[in-house]
């Protein structure tokens, strides 16, 4: 048996059973997974957005475990198994329709995982994953970004403090040089999006004025790592012809295409779960991209956005940190050490 914290209804966040500490059978491996053992593990949007939104109509028979992004110990492998051994350390971002890992273990397909940067505590590795392999696709693959472009080319980070943001920012000016306008709306959210590498930080409350302000017309790319619905209008203004705009936050309400029609603007959708979720036949790229991110921590080129650290695995703890993320006010990553 394994300790595990999970939920059986949608509930508020102040809602004492709105998550519940259990015990349920250890998982076995099968032929291309891991069992990891888990050290630490970090919170992401998508955590309490699945909370809220799977189990609203009906209380569920056996409590749902969540969580996309740990780090920790492989105890087992599956018979097929190339990349990894038993006793290594890995890092990974898991997919959304396997159990969680806000558990003692968890099992995991090797194609999505990566070993643990060497130099990095478990705290610091665990807030990695899902961002970067957010970012990366985001900016080399939908938006065909090239290393070492240059900076005669412009790109806007919208939600620049944020989880993916944060290691967005990094990426761009560590690998590609590119111009770095970031949003950021506070002091410590503009110190934080400098910090990582931000050329210029605008404020997004009104950033069409903003951008004009600072001197900026147009840019090559459009990062959205924030609110698509409330951004739409500006981003269409403000990217250039035959630009390049990717966004990772759904939309509630149609946004009108149109608006980048004259233009020849293209627009991309970016979701990190959809290799493994659907088992493309490029899946085996997450571990690839994982292995660079860690070797690019370990040499100092990246460092973790970890930013506030929790203890225990217990529903307490993680009541506390959903709490944060749903407040709007978290910057960089939260992560228990369990």
């Amino acid at each position: 048996m394994m300790k595990a914290v999970g939920f059986k209804k949608s509930l508020p966040i102040e809602e004492k059973n709105s998550f519940i500490d259990f015990e349920t059978e250890k998982p076995s491996p099968g032929k291309n997974d891991l069992l990891v053992k888990i050290e630490a593990v970090s919170v992401n949007p998508v955590d309490y957005k699945v909370r809220k939104n799977s189990a609203k109509d009906k209380e569920l028979e056996s409590p749902k475990i969540i969580g996309w992004d740990a780090a920790g110990t492989v105890e087992e492998v599956g018979e097929n198994v190339q990349n990894f051994k038993k006793g290594e350390e890995v890092f990974y971002a898991g997919v959304v329709n396997r159990p969680g890992s806000n558990a003692e273990y968890q099992l995991i397909d090797e194609k999505s995982a990566g070993h643990k940067p060497k130099k990095l505590s478990w705290e610091e590795a665990a807030a990695m994953p899902l961002t970067s392999l957010t970012a990366w696709e985001s900016i080399f693959e939908r938006l065909s970004i090239t290393e070492n472009s240059g900076s005669n080319k412009v790109i806007l980070v919208i939600g620049g403090a944020g989880g993916v943001g944060s290691i967005g920012i990094q990426i761009l000016k560590k690998l590609t040089q590119l111009k770095v306008i970031a949003t950021a709306s506070r002091e410590e959210t503009e110190a934080w999006c400098r910090e990582k590498g931000a050329d210029v930080v605008v404020n997004h409350k009104d950033l069409e004025n903003e951008m004009k302000r600072k001197g900026f017309e147009q840019v090559d790319y459009i990062l959205n790592f924030s609110n698509t619905d409330i951004h739409w209008n500006a981003m269409a203004e403000l990217i250039k012809p035959q630009g390049h705009i990717c966004s990772i936050v759904e939309t509630k309400d149609p946004v009108d295409l149109n608006k980048l029609k004259n233009k020849s603007v293209t627009f991309h959708w970016e979701l990190m779960f959809t290799r493994p979720t659907f088992k493309t036949e490029d899946m085996y790229k997450q571990h690839e991209i994982l292995e660079r991110i860690s070797s690019l921590l370990d040499e100092g080129i990246l460092v973790s956005t970890l930013n506030k650290t929790f203890n225990g695995l217990k529903a307490e703890t993680f009541r506390e940190v959903h709490k944060l993320q749903e407040s709007g006010k978290s910057i960089g990553k939260n992560v228990i050490k369990y």
